[in-house]
């Protein structure tokens, strides 16, 4: 079965809580040549503000998902695609594997489950906001992540294993050992893409980059320069 994300190369992960660059819109945004459009953010992140954001980009046709952090930032309206829950396999806080996602379901009673997935998030940036709230041990090796990446796939049934640096570039080596543990589930990578060379070098690896600060901390420019890298990489994987 086709999955939304099978073709993805590039996703951009826009933040509520943050500006864009003076001068710049959403609709700018969204049409930079992204595959898709996430809306999510670790802090800072209220139903309102993520509503902004989702009303903003939900007027172009490019595909739109949620990234709640948590119950009360998600959002339901016309244009959205679907829903990305995380579940962090390496969190020190089990909330933020289950407990979290039990919580939305115990007190919503419209979840399109049809619509509706999980990423089996591995946080890897010791220095990072997801890191310090979920608790997560990031102390890890290839094998560890390795292994991390299989759990997530083979024993909790995830379809996306994310290896997340957030904020910071990654080590190649780690993402590579993910991906070889991967059978069916695609790797998202995020974390540190800020030009073309450090997205065709992660592109080699995950399946799919993620890029997010580089929108607000950069602008759009810079986004179009990741996209490129991600999809020259992915060219040259299937012509060799």
């Amino acid at each position: 079965m086709q999955r939304p994300w099978d073709d993805w190369d590039h996703i951009l992960k826009v933040d509520p809580d943050k500006d864009l660059v003076d001068g710049e819109t959403y609709a700018d945004v969204v049409t930079c040549g992204t595959d898709a459009i996430e809306v999510g953010g670790t802090t800072g992140v209220t139903e309102e503000k993520m509503a902004d954001v989702v009303e903003a980009c939900a007027e172009y046709d490019v595909p739109l998902y949620v990234e709640p952090s948590n119950p009360a930032n998600v959002v339901y309206r016309g244009g959205v695609d679907g829903y990305l829950v995380p579940a962090v396999l390496n969190a020190g806080d089990i909330a933020w594997l289950s407990g979290v996602q039990k919580e939305w379901v115990r007190i919503d009673d419209d979840i399109d489950w049809e619509r509706t997935f999980t990423e089996g998030y591995i946080v890897l940036n010791p220095d990072s906001a997801a890191a310090t709230l979920t608790q997560s041990d990031c102390d890890l090796d290839p094998s560890d992540v390795a292994a991390y990446a299989e759990v997530g796939e083979r024993m909790l049934g995830q379809e996306i294993v994310y290896a997340e640096y957030s904020g910071t570039f990654g080590d190649p080596e780690i993402v590579a050992a993910a991906a070889d543990a991967l059978d069916d589930a695609t790797l998202f990578y995020g974390g540190g893409i800020h030009d073309y060379e450090s997205a065709n070098t992660m592109a080699d690896h995950a399946d799919t980059v993620v890029v997010g600060d580089l929108v607000h901390d950069e602008g759009v420019d810079a986004v179009v320069e990741t996209v490129e890298g991600a999809k020259d990489a992915k060219a040259a994987t299937i012509s060799e």
